[in-house]
């Protein structure tokens, strides 16, 4: 009889090896990360209630909701905008209940779907970001495109992705988060490995702050 384990695993258990990936001696132009313990939930106006849901984002995060492609930092959670009249609430996994609190706050007003477990969220930055990221993403990444805050929703290597732009990290460099489906997780990780490893790329493991 085969075992069978009900632990959590990471989607990237096996294609995420930790160190430096590329020729010997070669700088690292591409800094790759798996982000884990995370909290996402997907939040849809219903019909006719946008205005609602607006209202009822502001009262819980303190921010609007993003009603154009674009990211919106607010108390616990930033929003990104996932589409017209909705958007993912992404924060650190915590021992709280967020998403009953949330399911209170939007009653009657959106529908939510927790998408924790069923997303996996990848970071990319360094100073060769940009030139990796092109071989596979058909987006503008340049500054005056695609500034800090910016989003999209879009398909990379056939694989259906959000994308959004944080704060440049401390080295200067711009960094992106790349949120996918887990079963298309293992294989758009070493795509975008293999895009990346001309210039050098440190795989590693982060958990959301």
């Amino acid at each position: 009889m085969a075992d069978f384990s009900w632990n959590t695993q990471s989607p990237l258990e096996r294609a995420l090896v930790p160190g430096h990936h590329g020729v010997t001696g070669t700088q690292v132009g591409v800094m790759l990360e798996e982000v884990r313990d995370i909290s996402l939930v997907q939040v849809m106006a219903r019909r006719g209630k946008v205005v609602e849901t607006v209202k009822a984002a502001k009262k819980v995060f303190g921010v609007e909701p993003p009603s154009t492609p674009g990211t919106a930092a607010g108390r616990y959670a930033t929003l990104i905008w996932s589409g017209p009249d909705q958007f993912i609430a992404f924060s650190a996994r915590s021992e709280e209940n967020h998403f009953s609190k949330l399911s209170d706050a939007f009653a009657g007003v959106a529908s939510l779907s927790d998408q924790s477990d069923g997303r996996c969220l990848i970071r990319i930055g360094g100073p060769r970001v940009r030139q990796a990221l092109a071989k596979f993403c058909s987006l503008d990444l340049d500054d005056r495109a695609f500034p800090s805050g910016a989003a999209a929703t879009t398909s990379i290597d056939h694989t259906a992705t959000n994308i959004w732009r944080e704060v440049d990290g401390a080295d200067g460099h711009a960094v992106f988060h790349i949120l996918v489906f887990t079963s298309f997780a293992d294989s758009l990780w070493h795509t975008i490995q293999d895009a990346a490893v001309e210039y050098g790329v440190q795989a590693s493991l982060a958990h959301a702050a």
